[in-house]
């Protein structure tokens, strides 16, 4: 492994946390949600191929130490090829609670591996829990709503609308919450 001067290894660094911070500002200026655009309720990091995180925006702290659970999550259910994001919102795999939804996205820059991972956490206002606004005073993490354990959203860049559609509107056995939300339609096409 090569050694980094002190001037090469800031460089990087600053250049890599830039990428994060970044990531925050196209999330947050091309959002609808309030919780998006004006609480600034997200994070976004960069990982390297193990998962491990390698920089991060200065956004919501509390949702970076568990991000690398999530990432690590994604990447070991699904092996994330180029245009691929899977979704997480799992607090056995990383999430913080269920309206905090993390995707995760693989980066390639030579090779069939990915040689880094991006990450973005959002709170959504309203994941089907018992209450709305999904904040529930709950006794059981299937009244906050719907768990989304490990979903591929994209695949080679394109939207798979099927696996979360059928997530979402039931019916779910016990890894979801206690009732099916079918009679809400969704927009998502396949």
């Amino acid at each position: 492994m090569k050694q980094f001067q002190g001037i090469e290894l800031e460089l990087f660094r600053h250049l890599l946390v830039s990428i994060a911070e970044e990531m925050g500002v196209v999330l947050r200026k091309t959002s609808y949600s309030a919780n998006i655009k004006e609480r600034r309720d997200y994070s976004c990091g960069v990982y390297d191929a193990r998962g491990e995180t390698v920089a991060m925006g200065d956004h919501m702290p509390v949702h970076l130490g568990a991000m690398p659970l999530s990432v690590r999550a994604a990447t070991d259910t699904f092996d994330l090829q180029p245009g691929d994001v899977a979704l997480v919102n799992d607090p056995f795999r990383g999430g913080t609670h269920l309206p905090d939804i993390t995707a995760v996205a693989a980066v390639f820059t030579r090779g069939r591996r990915p040689a880094f991972y991006l990450a973005n956490r959002a709170h959504h206002a309203d994941v089907g829990g018992m209450s709305p606004g999904s904040m529930p005073l709950a006794r059981d993490i299937f009244q906050e709503g719907v768990s989304l354990i490990v979903l591929k959203l994209c695949g080679r860049h394109l939207l798979l609308a099927a696996p979360v559609t059928e997530r979402i509107t039931g019916p779910i056995p016990a890894s979801g919450p206690a009732f099916a939300i079918s009679g809400n339609s969704l927009a998502l096409s396949t």
